[in-house]
């Protein structure tokens, strides 16, 4: 998720990916060699406290962190939609692809689980062996939970579904206030969003340390089982991902009126552009660029693609609705349709929220939510953002191949 693009003013923030895998790696292959062996066990023991006090740390910065970014995001796409009619047709179109990406995932990932099935060592590897059998919610308790007495209790006890509806309700009703008062609370919001961005930065930039500690643990109880699991995970995610690519050619050529051949030749150098840096925003030059080669006014390529690259990434609801799947599947939690329900509309709103941020700290900031929203266990997550880096190249090219999509689209029907 490293190719979403926001606000200049979020402050950049560097996390070591690569070195969070290699910890991922080197952690799995020491906990393989030391398995069995008495002599490492309290070894083994203090790298997994280690691990658990990292993942710990995490948790406490998610809640704050999508306060701020939701308002945020809401805001910013509030605020673009009032730019005229062609801003509001993009956001509009935005909207839907969202919606229709969420919605995507919800019905792939679990016919694709139950085609292909999680191998049960690898997810006994991966959950550490626990299944929750807890009640599974119904509509009313969905909805009971949307709306809690009290928002703070629910916001102290974790309870992320209502914390992300009110926020996202309370930048709703924020635009209808004056404009100094407005302009407050977005400054608020975004300030609380920027310094909590500075914190989960820092606890990120120890999570080679931390999935290092985990990862110890999960090999020596588990052997190279965890291993055939992430490439399961990797595959199926991605695939999300990649209808989202194929919807866009299709938008393209249906709403977006582009020849196949002139779209794919087109899209060449911005896919080469995508996976050489896994950034929309360093891809934007090669949209811009595409587009014209398309036949797209520039007028409508200058606005809608720096537009899209700010507040639209087609692939987040599919895929991290799709992480939050895996993870049901892969530690047995139980889900209803109303639970699938809650968690398409936090996808779809976190979506909205995803500045610019690599894609390791993008992952917990838009995965932990949605997870949280349909009462899936996080902890899982903690070993999966070390191997981000993988699917994060899917996203990228879905994300920019949409975008050139979209403003086709929406060029296209501003000349009816």
């Amino acid at each position: 998720m490293n190719e979403a693009a926001g606000s200049s003013a979020f402050p950049e923030i560097r996390v070591p990916a690569a070195l969070t895998f290699g910890g991922l790696v080197l952690g799995i292959a020491l906990g393989i060699a030391v398995q069995g062996n008495a002599a490492a066990a309290e070894w083994v023991n203090v790298a997994e406290k280690i691990g658990d006090l990292w993942l710990t740390a995490l948790k406490l910065t998610i809640l704050p962190l999508v306060i701020g970014l939701v308002f945020t995001g809401i805001s910013q796409t509030l605020a673009a939609a009032g730019g005229g009619a062609l801003a509001r047709r993009a956001v509009v179109l935005f909207m839907v692809v969202l919606l229709a990406s969420g919605l995507m995932a919800s019905l792939l990932v679990p016919a694709l689980l139950e085609i292909a099935p999680i191998p049960v060592r690898a997810a006994e590897a991966l959950s550490g062996g626990a299944v929750d059998t807890g009640a599974v919610p119904g509509f009313f308790e969905i909805l009971s939970a949307m709306f809690p007495d009290n928002i703070f209790a629910a916001a102290s006890g974790g309870a992320m579904l209502p914390v992300v509806v009110f926020t996202a309700l309370f930048a709703v009703a924020a635009t209808q206030i004056a404009e100094a008062p407005r302009q407050q609370l977005r400054a608020l919001f975004e300030g609380l969003a920027m310094a909590m961005m500075v914190v989960v930065g820092w606890v990120l930039m120890l999570a080679p340390i931390g999935v290092f500690g985990l990862a110890v643990s999960l090999g020596a109880k588990t052997g190279a089982d965890a291993i055939g699991g992430l490439a399961h995970y990797i595959l199926v995610v991605s695939a999300a991902g990649a209808v989202v690519l194929i919807a866009a050619y299709v938008l393209a050529m249906t709403l977006g009126g582009q020849r196949p051949l002139a779209f794919a030749r087109a899209m060449v150098p911005v896919h080469a552009v995508a996976i050489s840096t896994q950034s929309s925003l360093a891809s934007l030059p090669a949209m811009l660029a595409a587009s014209h080669r398309l036949g797209v006014r520039d007028s409508t390529a200058d606005f809608v693609l720096p537009l899209a690259v700010a507040i639209f990434r087609a692939t987040s609801p599919a895929m991290n609705l799709g992480v939050a799947l895996y993870v049901a599947y892969l530690t047995g939690t139980p889900i209803t349709l109303w639970a699938i329900g809650a968690g398409i509309l936090v996808a779809f709103l976190v979506s909205l929220s995803s500045v610019s941020l690599p894609g390791t700290l993008s992952f917990i900031v838009s995965v932990g939510p949605i997870a949280m929203a349909m009462g899936i266990p996080i902890e899982p997550l903690a070993l999966l953002v070390a191997v981000e880096m993988l699917p994060d190249i899917m996203r990228t090219l879905g994300n920019v191949t949409m975008n050139v999509a979209v403003t086709s689209t929406v060029d296209r029907g501003s000349r009816s």
